[in-house]
């Protein structure tokens, strides 16, 4: 496993300024989302990747299949494994959704999510593109994923072959999952992406942008690195931040941090 840098961490960045950054830095992948890919078009974001000798280690994201016009949903969603595929990851991250503006029913909920992705996998497997799905905090169930632990994200999974739907290991989200580290083992070869951040207290009032760089917080990234190591994953470790702080520093000082504290706190030591 070897460091990438999800795109997110320097939020204020351009596509174009992030590859240049992790160039700088030695960093080999980065984490691509869409919105600053599409400010440059998919071909010269996909170019600018190339040229820098960088390697696409996933694409954010997809999902948001419980809304209510499913055919716009699939249909963006369509849109979001072309750009992998064009990007040359395998990996489109899906943040599933949340409850339907007035729901209270998280089971329709999360059959819309299966319904949605048994739509969208024969597609992705044609493009050469899995669907990682990302389980998320239950602190985001109401408004971002109905999927809260990675077993809840496993059996959704499993009903499809292994290169089609995988999941996504975010330290931020399973880290206090009493079963997190026998998920991760029955996950073997489903680990599509393994992402890291810190756990950090107090909670900004956005609890969106309380992720820290890791050794900021209470995660042990040495414990849940090595579960997704005898998983067997050998990918990419994305170090992926979402902090006002972080994304208000210039951008080589943040990088250079984040290599600091991968090795420090989250690459593997034997």
């Amino acid at each position: 496993m070897s460091l990438s840098l999800n795109q997110k961490t320097i939020n204020r960045a351009s596509l174009a300024e992030a590859v240049d950054a992790c160039a700088r830095a030695g960093i080999e992948a980065i984490g691509v989302w869409r919105e600053p890919l599409a400010d440059v078009g998919v071909e010269r974001g996909a170019k600018l990747v190339r040229d820098a000798g960088l390697r696409v280690s996933s694409l954010c994201r997809g999902g948001f299949l419980t809304g209510d016009d499913r055919d716009a949903a699939l249909d963006e969603n369509r849109r979001a494994i072309d750009e992998a595929a064009a990007l040359g990851t395998s990996t489109l991250v899906l943040v599933v959704g949340g409850l339907p503006p007035g729901s209270r029913d998280l089971a329709a909920a999360r059959e819309r999510v299966a319904d949605g992705v048994a739509a969208l996998a024969p597609y992705a497997a044609a493009a050469g593109v899995r669907l990682a799905l990302e389980p998320m905090h239950p602190i985001y169930c109401a408004d971002r994923g109905v999927l809260s632990t990675l077993d809840q994200a496993l059996d959704l999974a499993l009903r499809f072959p292994a290169a089609q739907v995988g999941v996504v290991v975010d330290t931020f989200h399973v880290w206090w999952d009493p079963r997190v580290e026998a998920a991760i083992a029955r996950a073997g070869d489903r680990i599509a992406a393994y992402q890291v951040c810190d756990w950090i207290l107090p909670l900004p009032p956005d609890a969106l942008l309380a992720r820290g760089l890791p050794g900021d917080g209470y995660i042990d990234f040495r414990t849940l690195g090595a579960a997704v190591a005898r998983a067997g994953y050998r990918g990419d470790v994305e170090v992926e931040v979402f902090h006002a702080d972080v994304w208000a520093a210039p951008f080589d000082q943040v990088v250079s941090e984040v290599v600091h504290r991968y090795a420090e706190h989250v690459a593997p030591t034997g």
